[in-house]
């Protein structure tokens, strides 16, 4: 994958007083229009000028942008590695990193870059915007500076927010626990079963108990997947079929089983031994809950200590996105039986 690199420095003639990197990827954020009204990639080499604020920061900017932005619904699992790298290969050199992405599936993206960097101490925070840098009421310029500024925040020379974040309306959360949950109003994320980590109002609020413990370990970067990972969203009325043709797919090896409440389907005969055979044959099949906020607790109502006894892991609290990407990495890195011991067990704060 290509990319174009610039440097700037909006400490200038002072010192910089950290350095981080801005990842480009495309979306909403960084667009532009031309002289005929055409929507290009906005030119980062003018930033300071769309943004004089900046300089208020006194930060010392790389940033590093596909050469071909990407539209977020066309992102896949090479962009993930193409990030990772990225970070991995600057780490040394950078203080923190802001990553600008589209909202459509950014939560997807910063869960799977929280799992592809094992023992990461340094700030990696996702924006984007609702609408182009270039419009008057743009969110995109509010989102990038608090992004800047908490990426390069430090406390006591250390960082203070050393984990994979989306800041987007003044709220920082957590990235594997975030879901877009908006697409009109600029209050697009939320994070249902995990605090907010900071609110910027004339200041920024850290919420420090619920920011991650820095690493002390040595950063490695694991940026492998494998895609055969299904969805069986439950719905009454669903039919054998349906979910026999999801179960039966060739070459899937986990499917998210997406039920009601805390975890709870039907106790059909039919559903129950579809999904009993499907764990038989070494499928894994994980259990996650439809509602944007609570978790799953298999064994709580008699419709879920079904899934229990036949096999179907709970999900507890985790995400959609972060499940996917989760699971992804894990059958790549580790294949299926490992991944169905690794599946329940938090690896970057994404479940309790």
């Amino acid at each position: 994958m290509k990319y174009t690199r610039i440097s700037i420095n909006t400490a200038t003639p002072a010192e910089a007083r950290s350095r981080v990197m801005i990842i480009y990827t495309g979306g909403t954020f960084g667009m532009t229009y031309d002289e005929s009204g055409v929507l290009i990639p906005f030119d980062f080499s003018l930033i300071k000028e769309q943004l004089p604020a900046l300089r208020n920061l006194f930060l010392e900017i790389t940033v590093v942008s596909f050469t071909k932005p990407i539209d977020s619904s066309n992102i896949s699992p090479e962009h993930w590695k193409a990030i990772g790298e990225i970070i991995f290969e600057n780490y040394q050199a950078q203080d923190g990193f802001v990553v600008l992405h589209g909202t459509d599936t950014m939560a997807f993206t910063a869960s799977a870059i929280s799992f592809m960097l094992p023992n990461l101490a340094k700030p990696v925070i996702f924006t984007g915007a609702q609408l182009p840098i270039s419009q008057p009421r743009s969110d995109a310029r509010e989102n990038l500076i608090t992004s800047l500024e908490i990426a390069s925040a430090k406390q006591d020379g250390r960082p203070l927010v050393p984990e994979v974040c989306i800041y987007f309306d003044y709220q920082l959360l957590r990235g594997n626990r975030a879901k877009k949950v908006e697409s009109m109003h600029f209050d697009a994320f939320e994070s249902g079963n995990y605090p907010v980590l900071a609110k910027a109002g004339v200041k920024i609020d850290y919420n420090l108990a619920a920011i991650s413990t820095p690493s002390t370990g040595t950063l490695r970067l694991l940026s492998t997947f494998d895609s055969s990972v299904a969805i069986l969203k439950l719905f009454p009325g669903i039919s054998p079929q349906m979910v026999d043709a999801v179960l039966n797919t060739e070459g899937v090896k986990a499917v998210i089983v997406e039920t009601y409440g805390s975890g709870n389907a039907p106790t059909a005969p039919w559903f129950v031994h579809s999904l009993k055979a499907a764990v038989g044959r070494g499928l894994i099949l994980l259990n996650v809950s439809q509602c944007p906020g609570g978790m799953v607790e298999q064994g709580r109502y008699e419709t879920s200590k079904t899934l229990a006894d036949i096999g179907v892991i709970s999900g507890g609290d985790i995400t959609l996105e972060a499940a996917v990407t989760k699971l992804m990495l894990l059958l790549a890195e580790f294949g299926s039986e490992e991944t169905r011991a690794r599946i329940g067990v938090s690896l970057a704060g994404e479940m309790a």
